[in-house]
C-alpha cells in the first residue's frame, strides 16, 4: 500500500494589507525596499473575529467544491495551527463539526509551524499505510498576524494569514516518498511568543524597544532573524542531503524543489547555496507573505496551475521550534 496527495486547495482571508499600506504606517520603509528584501508585496489578513479554525473550514470547503468530493469519504482530520481557538476542546473537533463529517471520523490537533505541512504529510502517510484511515484531510491553518505587535514593521512586512486543506488516501497525483524530520529544540526562544500559555498565561506587559525601535514583548511574537538564519543555513543542506538518500535520489534528479516561503532572502540563499537552478525553485510569496505551515500547500496548488509538477518534487520546511522535516513527492505525467 501506497500513500498519496489526491488533492489541495487554500483560503485567504479577505482583509489585504499591501506594502503601500505598511508605508503610510511605517514612513521610514519603502514600498521598493520591502518587496526588494523580503520579495513580498501584499499580504492577507484575518478580520478580527476569524479563527484558524474558520480559515480552516473555509480551505475545506473550498478543496470539496472545486475537486468535487464527497466529504463522507473522510475518516480522519488532521490540523495543523499555533492558533488554536481554545486550549481546549482540540479545534479540529470544532472543525469536524462545522464541515458536518461523520462522527466516526478521528481528529486531532498538532501545534507546529514552519515545518508543520511536511510533519502532517508524515503522519497522514502513517495513518494511511497503518490502516487507521483511507482518507486523511490534512488541514493547516494560521494567524500570526494576531501575534504580532502593530508596531513591529519588521515581521508585518513578513507574515500573512490563511489555510489549506489537502486529502491524503490509496490514490491521488503524488505519491509521498520517505521523509527526513528532525528538531533541535535548545532554539526554542528564538521564535517564540512567550505568554499566554501555562507556564505564563498572564500577559507581562512589558513592552520595550531594541536599538533599532522595534518593539520587544514577550506578549506578542519575537523572532530573532539572524538565530532563524543561521540554524537554517546550517541544517537545510544536511537535511536535503539525508532526504535524497532516503529516496534513493541524487539531486539532478529533483525535478522542483518547493521550501517554505520564509522570506525571498533566505529562500534564495538556500537556492544558491543548494546550487539549485532557478528553474528547479518554485517561489509563490509576492501576493501571500510568510503563512507558516501554509506555505509550501499554498506554492504546490500554484504550481499545479502552472502545470510545473511533475516527476521528482522535493519539500522542505525549517524554523519556530526549531524544527524541520523534508520529503520527495513523486508525480507520473
Amino acid at each position: 500500500m501506497k500513500a498519496y496527495i489526491n488533492s489541495i486547495s487554500y483560503y485567504l482571508p479577505e482583509e489585504v494589507l499591501t506594502n503601500e499600506k505598511l508605508v503610510e504606517l511605517f514612513p521610514e520603509w519603502t514600498v521598493d525596499k520591502i518587496a526588494s528584501k523580503i520579495g513580498v508585496t501584499s499580504r492577507h489578513i484575518a478580520a478580527i473575529n476569524e479563527t484558524a479554525a474558520d480559515m480552516a473550514v473555509c480551505a475545506a470547503e473550498n478543496l470539496f467544491m472545486e475537486h468535487r468530493l464527497d466529504r463522507s469519504t473522510i475518516d480522519f482530520v488532521l490540523l495543523c495551527t499555533q492558533s488554536p481557538d481554545y486550549f481546549l476542546p482540540t479545534s479540529a473537533c470544532i472543525v469536524q463539526d462545522k464541515l458536518k463529517l461523520p462522527t466516526n471520523c478521528g481528529a486531532l490537533d498538532f501545534n507546529l509551524g514552519c515545518s508543520g505541512y511536511v510533519y502532517g504529510l508524515s503522519l497522514a502517510k502513517g495513518l494511511v499505510l497503518g490502516g487507521v484511515a483511507k482518507c486523511v484531510l490534512l488541514l493547516t491553518a494560521e494567524t500570526y498576524t494576531k501575534h504580532i505587535h502593530p508596531e513591529d514593521k519588521g515581521n508585518r512586512t513578513i507574515f500573512g494569514d490563511g489555510a489549506t486543506a489537502t486529502i491524503i488516501s490509496t490514490e491521488g497525483f503524488a505519491e509521498i516518498g520517505a521523509f527526513s524530520l528532525g528538531t533541535d529544540g535548545r532554539g526554542a526562544e528564538s521564535l517564540i511568543v512567550k505568554t499566554g500559555g501555562l507556564r505564563q498565561k498572564k500577559a507581562l506587559c512589558d513592552l520595550a524597544y531594541d536599538e533599532s525601535s522595534n518593539p520587544v514583548s514577550s506578549d506578542y511574537l519575537f523572532m530573532n532573524g539572524k538565530e532563524i538564519f543561521d540554524f537554517t543555513s546550517d541544517i537545510v543542506p544536511i537535511m536535503i542531503e539525508d532526504v535524497l538518500k532516503k529516496n534513493d535520489l541524487k539531486q539532478e534528479q529533483v525535478n522542483l524543489f518547493v521550501f517554505h516561503q520564509a522570506n525571498k532572502y533566505m529562500i534564495n540563499y538556500l537556492r544558491k547555496l543548494l546550487e539549485i537552478d532557478k528553474e528547479n525553485f518554485y517561489i509563490f510569496l509576492e501576493t501571500v507573505g510568510n503563512t507558516v505551515s501554509s506555505t509550501i500547500p499554498i506554492a504546490l496548488c500554484e504550481a499545479q496551475k502552472e502545470n510545473k509538477l511533475n516527476g521528482n518534487v522535493l519539500l522542505a520546511g525549517f524554523g519556530v521550534g526549531l524544527s524541520y522535516g523534508a520529503t520527495v513527492l513523486k508525480i507520473q505525467a
